[in-house]
């Protein structure tokens, strides 16, 4: 069974489509018109083995920030539709990622309750166009959206485009391994018999 997604969404600050595979090989085809954000994406789905497809047109004439929040929105009810009823599945996902001299945590529970946290604060108010302060709303969104637990820690680092390449490239470890099927699993992974 194919475990995927097809979210779109329209406000009047933004138009997004997007298609996410579960079970796949790490194709992506991004464009929301924010380089440095398409370049992250596209490192989360090659990691990740997700097959992404997103377009977005945004009102990039103000800012960046309702682009990448809504498309945290979008990305967090795709992976939410696409882990289905989660039975079989491990839950639970981390990876500790080195990007040069950045070292990064993440982990991930799908366990239906959404909480983010992070205490990392970006050097640069930029990378690119991007602004470092929509690193924590885009996975805020993704978060509460998904309903998952997702946890930041930056061990170390000092160039920003490192630090944030090494949060979305160990997100996208952390969320694989918490979707890998277990045939030890026979049902959803919980005490409550749901998630």
């Amino acid at each position: 069974m194919s475990r995927q997604a097809d979210v779109e969404r329209v406000t009047k600050e933004t138009g997004i489509r997007l298609s996410l595979v579960v079970d796949g090989s790490g194709k992506a085809d991004i464009s929301t018109g924010v380089g440095f954000f398409d370049h992250m994406l596209d490192g989360f789905a090659r990691h990740g083995l997700f097959d992404l497809s997103l377009r977005v047109k945004g009102d990039l004439d103000v800012d960046c920030h309702h682009t990448i929040e809504d498309t945290g929105i979008v990305l967090g009810t795709a992976i939410r539709q696409a882990a289905g009823d989660k039975k079989g599945i491990r839950r639970f996902g981390s990876c500790i990622l080195p990007m040069d001299e950045a070292l990064v945590l993440c982990a991930v529970d799908l366990g239906g309750r959404p909480y983010y946290a992070s205490d990392h604060v970006f050097q640069s108010p930029c990378i690119g166009t991007m602004d470092t302060q929509m690193v924590r709303e885009f996975f805020y969104a993704v978060s509460y959206s998904a309903a998952m637990n997702l946890h930041f820690k930056v061990f170390s680092g000092c160039n920003d485009h490192h630090i944030c390449e090494a949060m979305f490239k160990s997100f996208a470890k952390a969320l694989d391994e918490a979707l890998t099927p277990d045939p030890r699993i026979t049902d959803v992974l919980s005490t409550k018999g749901s998630l």
